[in-house]
């Protein structure tokens, strides 16, 4: 497992994230290739489903990245998703994965070390998790088969 390199998504507010990731960009600051950036209009259309979805198609880790709490661009976006980023947090509990594999965080458009900072944190957070359960069930059932 040390060789493990997590899949990660991160959602990320067009007007707030992304645009402090593309500073992160601009100032040359690494993170993690392995962090997959969706670009959304507001944190505060991110579905549970599509969080969901990230993690079934084999996502290690999600992440949704808005504007900073009183700063929405949508006014209440981000509290909103807030609240579903809990919601799903309590699936997956339910489910018994750890629940850190999904997390809620606001930034501003002018925080690109902010960004970098968080993508790398959150990568190292996952790769001592290990794989995502969805992976290790896949393994599990091609292993089977293979007797």
């Amino acid at each position: 497992m040390e060789n493990f390199e997590p899949e990660i998504i991160a959602f990320c507010c067009h007007y707030c994230a992304y645009t402090a990731a593309d500073m992160a960009g601009s100032k040359r600051l690494s993170y993690p290739t392995n962090v997959k950036i969706i670009r959304v209009p507001c944190t505060g259309k991110v579905d549970a489903l599509h969080i969901m979805s990230a993690f079934e198609k084999g996502a290690d880790g999600v992440y949704v990245a808005g504007c900073l709490e009183g700063d929405c661009h949508f006014k209440n976006g981000n509290t909103r998703a807030a609240q579903r980023v809990a919601h799903v947090q309590k699936i997956l509990q339910d489910l018994g994965w750890d629940t850190q594999r999904l997390a809620m965080m606001n930034m501003s458009a002018g925080m690109g070390e902010v960004f970098a900072r968080t993508a790398c944190e959150f990568t190292e957070k996952i790769k001592q998790l290990g794989p995502s359960p969805v992976k290790q069930m896949n393994t599990d059932s091609y292993r089977q088969t293979q007797r």
